[in-house]
């Protein structure tokens, strides 16, 4: 039997002991959870909190499904690791399930532990297939921590971790950080790929391998791309030959109202990354999904990359689950219903509270944008922070409700199996809470 340890030790234990993410030690101020079921998670004491983020925009099927819990439990008792190079009936379902249920010819997939693992060896693999060595990625973007993904993430976080992989040329995302630019999609779409296509002639066009995607931008904004841009992106990549990546490693498996966010804009990628709602995270798993020529080449040259953990049988089962869950619960459609639902909460907080900016929704995937004065100038700059937004943070813990305050934002992207009573639910904290940043708007 292990040792049981109150609330309080298992938090000095933690920051005693562990480092945690993107954060100075002393600074943190880790929530204690013991369980999680549905769209809540509890703490060792019995605290019920609202999981609004679901945790890292992962948790897309919510927390603890039994089927799931179930498949793992079987998976266990089977056969828990192989190397990876052994053929395994759970690999050979799950790739088949998957090339049934990834569009278009993306019909081979190398398996890894996580997104950024499928983002390093998506580089490896559009450098090995093209024979070039620049990539392109946006500023406003997030690709992973490791080291060469870290280079691709075009948000502050890069920064302290430069320098790193070369070759990576970072451009400007087709929505504006300013709201005020460009009156229309039409005009935004144009315009950014006019710039675009600018770039890859300063660059070379036959030196660039690929350009690297968030199909919708996640951490940096929740930023569905204009109507039109993802169709002409793949036509101007086409016409230099330049491969296309869409990392849906958190905007796919449902979160935008359909399992794959690229389905929005009618075009299929070269690569797609994934992760996160891939397993629900229950376990870790990742995935790199590759077009049929681009599978073809390495039937014939060698894929120069590896991992102890490719094709983890226990990653692999609990994928497996998390699929059939989502189809037989009907998730996709119930993000898409419950997607309008939290957009008309938005709405209503946008008209209710004067430090209400802005916000962004498809389907379960939100963030509402706040200022500080009627002009529209930002509660916090980009990249930084304001008390009013450290208070309304302080206000979603205290009424337990988890989700993330970024700079002059907070996020809205519940578990894919939410109803329209715990929006409510949800709704009624945040409506509470916004009148801390109403009342630190300036006179």
């Amino acid at each position: 039997m292990s040792e049981s340890l109150t609330e309080q030790e298992i938090i000095e234990l933690c920051k005693t002991h562990s480092m945690f993410s993107w954060s100075r030690g002393n600074d943190v101020n880790p929530w204690p959870i013991a369980r999680a079921e549905g769209i809540y998670m509890y703490g060792p004491d019995g605290q019920k909190i609202i999981d609004f983020n679901s945790q890292l925009m992962s948790v897309n099927i919510g927390h603890g499904h039994p089927k799931v819990r179930e498949a793992m439990k079987a998976q266990i008792d089977q056969l828990l690791f192989v190397w990876p190079g052994a053929a395994t009936e759970v690999r050979a379902r799950v790739s088949r399930k998957l090339s049934q249920l990834v569009p278009g010819n993306l019909n081979t997939f190398f398996y890894t532990l996580g997104g950024a693992e499928a983002n390093e060896n998506a580089i490896k693999a559009v450098k090995l297939y093209t024979g070039r060595n620049k990539i392109i990625a946006r500023y406003r973007s997030y690709h992973g921590a490791t080291n060469a993904t870290m280079q691709l993430t075009g948000d502050p976080r890069r920064l302290a971790n430069e320098p790193g992989m070369p070759g990576v040329i970072h451009v400007m995302d087709p929505n504006p950080y300013d709201y005020s630019f460009g009156s229309s999609d039409e005009e935004k779409v144009a315009r950014n790929l006019q710039y675009l296509e600018e770039v890859i002639t300063y660059e070379g066009p036959d030196t660039i391998a690929a350009m690297f995607i968030e199909t919708v931008t996640g951490t940096n904004g929740i930023l569905p791309p204009p109507a039109g841009y993802l169709a002409g992106l793949r036509a101007l990549l086409d016409k230099y030959k330049i491969l296309l990546v869409c990392d849906e490693v958190m905007c796919g498996f449902g979160r935008t109202g359909k399992m794959f966010a690229f389905e929005h804009g009618g075009i299929v990628p070269d690569i797609l990354t994934m992760a996160k709602g891939l397993t629900s995270s229950y376990a870790p798993m990742g995935c790199m999904a590759v077009s049929d020529p681009i599978a073809a080449h390495f039937k014939e040259n060698v894929f120069w990359g590896g991992l102890t953990y490719n094709a983890h049988c226990l990653g692999l089962a609990t994928a497996e689950a998390v699929i059939d869950v989502m189809h037989e619960e009907k998730l996709i459609e119930n993000a898409s219903k419950m997607g309008e639902i939290m957009r008309a909460h938005m709405q209503a907080m946008k008209d209710k509270h004067p430090s209400v900016r802005g916000f962004r929704q498809i389907g379960l995937f939100g963030m509402m944008d706040l200022q500080r004065d009627e002009a529209g100038t930002r509660m916090a700059p980009y990249n930084g922070t304001h008390p009013a937004m450290q208070a309304l943070g302080a206000h979603f813990r205290a009424n337990n409700l988890f989700t993330f305050v970024r700079w002059g934002s907070f996020m809205c992207n519940p578990p894919l199996c939410i109803n329209e009573k715990q929006l409510d639910e949800a709704f009624a904290i945040i409506d509470s809470g916004l009148d801390i940043t109403d009342a630190a708007m300036d006179d």
